[in-house]
């Protein structure tokens, strides 16, 4: 039998400048990617939960600080971005997916290098450095409109939290979870991998796909579980930082590490930095 072929549906011909492995408008007219789709859904989900989650479970004696919630927004803009551009294949849509992903990771590098700060101070240099590499990116990709540039730039922002999350664990010594740090980089090193996978192996994934039955078939979209993985690994990137910056200020937590870690605050103030 041979692979399906992509189908026409309501949004046109795809004119974005990548089209991903997952046969176009099998499962319904209306969606481009469907499992994609679906699977982008994750990347809203846990944002919302961990804003929620962070907002309902911090004792009234602590002050929540603004970059806890901007980084579950510039989250919640990725994933949201990511189901308009699956959904419909379109050049705009493909943007507010890659776009948001360059801004929303400045974010958490923001986290991670301002994770020893004072309360209440600012990195003026490197929220403008941020601004300025994101505002290039950006005004670059436009112009070039080539997929790999924005990936090295993806890449560079990504490598740079795991780096600066490293350097507190290994040479400050900042009191933190292990666990949570290496599952992040676990996380999107497998779903770093099934991407990879799903890009190399397209033609022979759609044969296999096309052969098995529906319900296997969409377990090895591959794609669809990179976005799971990386997901869940910003979501443990995020606890990691949210971690080591309440026990900086000197704030008694403790972690759950299950299939979706957490991190709570004690229920006593354990002292705190001014």
């Amino acid at each position: 039998m041979a692979p399906m072929k992509d189908l026409d549906g309501v949004w046109g011909k795809p004119t974005s400048t990548l089209d991903w492995c997952e046969v176009n408008y099998v499962v319904t007219p209306y969606i481009a990617e469907f499992w994609n789709t679906v699977s982008s859904l994750v990347l809203v989900f846990i944002p919302v939960l961990d804003l929620v989650y962070t907002k309902l479970t911090a004792p009234k004696w602590v002050h929540m600080e603004w970059r806890n919630y901007m980084a579950c927004l510039a989250f919640i803009s990725v994933g949201l971005g990511s189901l308009l551009f699956h959904m419909s294949l379109l050049y705009e849509s493909q943007l507010l997916d890659e776009l948001p992903m360059i801004w929303g990771t400045c974010v958490l590098v923001y986290l991670f290098f301002e994770n020893n700060s004072k309360p209440s101070s600012q990195s003026y240099a490197l929220v403008l450095f941020l601004i300025l590499y994101s505002s290039a990116v950006t005004a670059i990709y436009i112009l070039v409109i080539n997929p790999i540039f924005h990936q090295i730039a993806f890449m560079f922002l990504v490598t740079a939290a795991f780096g600066r999350g490293a350097y507190c664990f290994f040479y400050l010594k900042m009191d933190c979870s292990p666990v949570l740090f290496f599952l992040s980089v676990l996380l999107f090193f497998c779903g770093g991998v099934l991407w990879l996978l799903d890009n190399g192996l397209c033609t022979h994934l759609r044969h296999i796909r096309s052969v098995v039955p529906a319900p296997l078939g969409a377990g090895l979209q591959l794609h669809a579980w990179w976005h799971v993985l990386a997901g869940l690994g910003a979501h443990c990137q995020f606890m990691f930082s949210y971690q080591s910056r309440l026990r900086y200020l000197k704030h008694h937590t403790t972690e759950w590490v299950g299939w979706f870690p957490l991190v709570t605050i004690g229920g006593k103030e354990n002292g705190h930095i001014n």
